[in-house]
């Protein structure tokens, strides 16, 4: 039996709640909360819990009043954003395709942006602004050519993967290529933007992203139900009124435009987007696509991975794009053994 609760409004609406899922959001947020405080106050001059909370009140010195809002909270609320994206963004992919390994990672999104960023980098010597231009749109060309080459009377899981990954395949190719055409200073920090970090990110990066949020989140949640339909079949969700292919388009889009935005914002950061939607999965034991718990697990592992990166190797020595990158191949190495030992693959 599930743990769900009938809740009944004053106007006789009847609402069902999954009491694990809702505790679970609840942790998550909590520990993204907290999380966000300890990095704030880590770095080469440590702010304790306590100060830090109180400098974000008003309460602060003038010296912790710079660091901790000017510095670090923008930091800070740039891997919030990024790793909410990418949760929310990889639980969409992952529900569309039916496919625990349709995450942005494995379908080419994340490559299609860097070549957008490596475009403008190496043949343009772009600045930040037009590095983030040419990542959205890198991100967006490569989402519409991975739907239109897996369209056939509808786009369906495993089409969607297989085009995903030779898609992916190619775009990488022509990154390296275009690395190989960079001087040596282009080079070097087109490979610094490519690993994936939140140094100096400021509240330039902030805004965009979080308008972004503020239209997409709403939106995906809205369609939330329609999804949970689709993935019971298309019959069935066409005999539940449900508008497949457009529900699937739209979805598709917000979850590009998410994954492009974050990249844009701090590089390709690697595997929260496979590795979020199946944790959160795991946690609320619940089916369907767990939107909300995939956010905020997607924002709570990646402020946790920075604050580790930070702790272990100083904050300018290894990007968080590093640490979620090992994280994430060791998970899905036990994934991929767990699978095979119970006969799914």
């Amino acid at each position: 039996m599930r743990n769900t609760r009938t809740l009944r409004t004053p106007g006789g609406l009847s609402l069902r709640a999954d009491v694990r899922a809702l505790v679970v959001v609840v942790a998550l947020l909590l520990a993204a909360a907290a999380a966000s405080v300890v990095l704030i106050g880590t770095g080469d001059f440590p702010i304790s819990f306590g100060d830090v909370l109180r400098t974000l009140a008003g309460n602060g010195t003038a010296g912790q009043d710079f660091i901790v809002n000017e510095l670090r909270l923008p930091r800070v609320l740039v891997g919030l954003l990024v790793g909410a994206s990418l949760g929310l963004g990889g639980a969409l992919f992952q529900s569309v395709s039916r496919n625990p390994l349709g995450s942005p990672d494995v379908l080419g999104l994340s490559q299609g942006a860097t070549s957008g960023a490596l475009v403008v980098i190496v043949l343009m010597s772009g600045g930040a602004a037009q590095v983030t231009v040419g990542a959205l749109t890198g991100g967006l060309l490569t989402g519409a050519g991975i739907y239109l080459l897996a369209w056939k009377q509808g786009v369906h899981g495993y089409r969607l993967v297989l085009v995903g990954i030779g898609v992916s395949a190619i775009v990488t190719a022509v990154n390296g290529y275009l690395l190989t055409k960079a001087d040596l200073v282009d080079a070097t920090r087109a490979v610094v933007w490519m690993t994936g970090s939140l140094n100096g990110r400021d509240w330039s990066q902030v805004w965009p992203l979080l308008a972004l949020c503020a239209v997409l989140v709403p939106l995906v949640l809205a369609n939330a139900r329609a999804l949970r339909m689709t993935e019971m079949g298309d019959d069935v969700a066409y005999a539940l009124g449900v508008r497949v292919e457009r529900v699937r388009l739209l979805l598709m889009v917000s979850a590009v435009l998410l994954t492009a935005a974050a990249t844009a914002a701090a590089g390709p950061v690697s595997f929260v987007a496979l590795t979020a939607p199946q944790l959160a999965r795991r946690l609320t034991r619940s089916p369907g696509p767990n939107l909300v718990a995939s956010l905020c697990m997607g924002a709570a592992l990646l402020v946790t991975a920075d604050w580790a990166s930070q702790r272990a190797f100083g904050a300018d020595q290894l990007p968080v794009g590093v640490v979620t990158g090992v994280l994430g191949g060791v998970y899905l190495l036990w994934l991929l053994v767990t699978e095979r030992k119970a006969g799914r693959i």
